[in-house]
């Protein structure tokens, strides 16, 4: 581990958000190992949707194991790209393409994630970590 993740260990009694799946996106197994040493460290899928889409397999298995750590994000209110969101996070579709050609020239697949999870990463785990969200504004709250 490099000096760089040094801050988490530091501190860990802060949670921190790797946000973008700390650009390891291209390589779960590592972020997974990373997460695993620090605890205190959480995640989310804004501008790299694209490279869990190419991974299906891989990335719904990882998804479901760190179901607890990972967050829905995007870096910009654009309701018109959110279907893509929902269309590789809730189905199993094959063979798709992405919202923006500069993010992503191959194309995806749906991951077709449990309920359970679908709803910690939409909001159940930002209701845990980020305070200050009003619960109400959500099915569960």
């Amino acid at each position: 581990m490099g000096e760089q993740h040094d801050i988490f260990r530091k501190h860990p009694r802060t949670n921190f958000i790797n946000a973008h799946l700390g650009w390891m996106g291209n390589d779960l197994e590592s972020l997974g190992a990373l997460m695993d040493e620090l605890p205190n460290m959480y995640t989310e899928i804004g501008a790299v949707l694209a490279e869990l889409g190419r991974q299906p397999r891989f990335a719904r298995e990882w998804l479901i194991r760190y179901q607890d750590r990972v967050m829905f994000g995007k870096d910009s209110w654009r309701p018109e790209e959110y279907h893509v969101y929902f269309r590789v996070l809730e189905t199993a579709d094959d063979y798709f393409d992405y919202y923006r050609r500069r993010h992503a020239f191959w194309k995806m697949y749906g991951l077709d994630l449990p309920d359970d999870v679908l709803r910690k990463l939409y909001y159940k785990n930002a209701l845990r970590v980020v305070p200050g969200i009003d619960p109400t504004l959500f099915p569960d709250g």
